[in-house]
This record gives structure tokens, sequence and C-alpha cells, in this order.
């Protein structure tokens, strides 16, 4: 393709992609609360509904602007061939194609993330402080920003070099090669997550001996559930939103409870929201997450490897050549369209997953115990109670409250 025609195809992506998203969130915030349902009436009143909807609407109005922002910023870009210039600047200081690569994408990313940061920064310490979910303070919301930064740089550098080192040496059958390396890396981020990179942000320690403890490990073993690793992660520093996870295989099995979690729920709701969460394995849905997620790495790799050495892609962004690093910017808004297609079915086997893990608890344990769980959770956390339904078919990967609720105490 022409590349003055690529250029305002690009262009026309990522206009379409920014309607499309803000009017479905327009859609989704302008759908009226319904009233309160019988099973909520002693969670929720009338002025909680109405915090809900003023917390969505905040939220929707942010996510405008700084969608907006984000928009007009990479219009421009493509538009003036700012992409091009940059690189053609590297190239008076670094002529190693490889190492300009690195440094391109490094520059975009830091450029990126400083442009966010009055953003971040204002959405944690006004819209979540207003709505009472804020615990972070400044010194932690800017350590967290160096530590990302450094996580980056090291982790997300060498992803980046393996990547561009195959593309330049090894030709257009880079893309399986690489996905190898993908599949090894996600699978280690599964299995190490929360012994390498969640200390580096909390404080990870095991739960408590007691009877929560007791009754948790009473529990596993009635569903031949080994668990050797509970843990408990400081998530109140950050945030009153609570939340639990499951991750690991085999030996290296950890759960783990936020301690808002623990602080918010009774013993018999945390032990429902962990059979929830042994659903999950049981229904061996983390190696169905796992193969999934790797086919969609490895079709976006493979669609990758079609267009990373079209020199037009380059050229359309305002290159004076082919670079790799520009085809690899370019790639990134074309496939956006395809992107959003493979997460809106991932999503729907994720909400079939949520229900499964669901009727795994209800039937292990007790269904009325997680219901209870999750309608604290969704009164806490202002959640949307009616949300539009193509709001959820795009975004949703869990299914709505109202609908779990119903199969939980139906």
């Amino acid at each position: 393709m022409d590349p003055a025609l690529l250029k305002y195809l690009l262009l026309g992506i990522i206009t379409l992609n920014l309607i499309f998203e803000k009017s479905i969130n327009w859609l989704n915030v302008r759908r009226a609360h319904c009233l309160v349902p019988k099973t909520l009436e002693q969670y929720l009143s009338q002025e909680k509904v109405t915090e809900s909807e003023e917390y969505q609407k905040t939220n929707y109005n942010f996510g405008l602007i700084t969608g907006l922002f984000t928009y007009l910023i990479t219009a421009i870009f493509i538009l003036f061939g700012f992409f091009g210039d940059l690189d053609i600047w590297l190239q008076d200081f670094v002529g190693e194609p490889l190492l300009r690569s690195l440094i391109y994408i490094g520059i975009l990313f830091i450029g990126s993330d400083l442009l966010s940061l009055p953003f971040d920064y204002y959405h944690t310490f006004k819209i979540e402080e207003k709505f009472g979910f804020n615990k972070t303070t400044p010194k932690t919301f800017f350590l967290d920003k160096l530590k990302s930064y450094l996580l980056s740089i090291t982790v997300g550098g060498v992803l980046l070099l393996a990547l561009f080192w195959l593309i330049h040496q090894i030709g257009s059958d880079f893309w399986w090669i690489f996905w190898a390396v993908a599949m090894v890396f996600m699978l280690a981020v599964n299995l190490f997550y929360t012994a390498w990179v969640l200390p580096i942000f909390n404080k990870l320690s095991p739960l408590e001996e007691g009877e929560l403890k007791n009754r948790i490990l009473a529990y596993a073993n009635s569903v031949g559930f080994s668990l050797d690793n509970i843990f408990v992660v400081d998530g109140s520093k950050r945030s009153t939103k609570a939340n639990a996870f499951f991750s690991g295989f085999g030996r290296r099995k950890k759960v783990v409870l936020f301690d808002t979690l623990i602080e918010q729920h009774t013993p018999e709701e945390l032990i429902a929201v962990l059979a929830h969460e042994i659903g999950h394995y049981k229904r061996k849905h983390i190696w169905y997450n796992l193969l999934t997620s790797s086919l969609q790495v490895g079709v976006m790799l493979y669609i990758l490897s079609l267009v990373i050495y079209n020199e037009n892609m380059s050229l359309a962004l305002g290159g004076n050549q082919l670079a790799i690093h520009l085809n690899l910017i370019g790639f990134t808004m074309l496939f956006s369209p395809i992107s959003m297609l493979l997460g809106v079915g991932l999503n729907m086997m994720s909400r079939k997953h949520e229900y499964e893990a669901d009727a795994f608890a209800k039937e292990t344990f007790a269904g009325q115990p997680l219901a209870e769980a999750l309608k604290t959770l969704s009164v806490k956390t202002l959640s949307h109670l009616n949300p539009h339904p193509l709001y959820v078919f795009v975004h949703y990967s869990h299914p709505p409250l109202l609908k779990r609720l119903a199969k939980l105490e139906g």
C-alpha cells in the first residue's frame, strides 16, 4: 500500500477505535442503575447507588479527557511524521539498527509514561481519594513508578532485545521462535510472580496461624487440593479495594489474600472466595488461560511477521528508510481491531470460567457465603449494578453481579 494511504489508514483505525470505545463507555455510564434488588437491600442504600452513579460518571469524564489527549498526540505524530523524525534524529547518534530500535522504543515508553503521569496522579489523589478508595501516599506513588521503570527496562528490555535480534537476524521466521520465548516467559510469570515480582511492590506475609488458616486448610484438604502457601499482601497501603488471586502450579501453588479482604469479610466468606479460586484450578482454567493467551500471542506474532519488513510502513510514519521499530509502532495500530476481537473472545471464555468457579464453590462449600462476599465487594467498589450489555460483552471478564447472584442463590 502507498505510504500516504497507509498513513491515513492508521489515522482512520485509531479514530474509529476512539469513537467505538468512548461510545460504549457512554452507553454504559448513561444506563440507569436499577432499583435496589431485594437481595441487596441490606447492603445497598439509595445513597450508595447515587454515589456509584457519580463514580461511574466521574471516571467516564476523566477517561474521555485522557483518551482524547492520547488520541490527539498520536494523531499529530502520525500526521506530521514525528515518529519518523525521531528515528531520523537517532540515526545521527546510533548507527547500529538493533541498538537504535531499543533506544527508540525506550524513548517512546518513557515519554509516553511521563505524559500520562499527571493524569495518573490526579486519578489516584483526586478521584480515588474523593470516593474513599485511595490509601497511597505520594512517596509510594512515585516509588511505584520508579520500580515500574526499572522492571520494564530490565525484563521488557531483555524481551525486546530478543525480539529485535530475531527480526534482524532470522528473517520472517522469527515469529515462531519468539513465540516459544514468549510462552516460556508467560509460564515463568505464572510460576514466580508472587515470589519475585509482587514483593517488589508489596509486603507478602504468611497467613497467621489460627482459626481462619485452619478452616482454609481443612476445606482445601476436603476437595483434594494440597495447599501449603497462603499469603497476605498489604493491599491497604494503596487502596481500600479488596482482592484475592491464585498463581502457580504444583508445589509452587500460592493463594494470596489482600489484607483488605480479610478485614471486610467473615471467615465463611473468605473460605467461599478461596473455594472459587480453587475452582479455577480444579477446572483447569489456569491452563486454558495460558493456552488461549499463547495462541493470541502466536496470531499476533504471525501477523507481525507479514508487515514488519514493509518499508512503506516506515515511510508512512515519516521515516526515510525501513526501520523495524517504526513498523512495530505501526503494527500496534493496525492490530488493535484484531486485538479487540480476540479480547472479546477471551472475555467470553473468562465469564464462562467465573460461572464454573462459582458453581464449584457452591457445590463444595456453599453458595450463600460467596454471594455475600460478592455483594460486599461490589458495594464497596461502587460497581455498576446494571451495566450495558454491549459494554459487558466487550470488556467484562467477570459476569455482572446480579447474574452471578442469581445462579449462586437460585
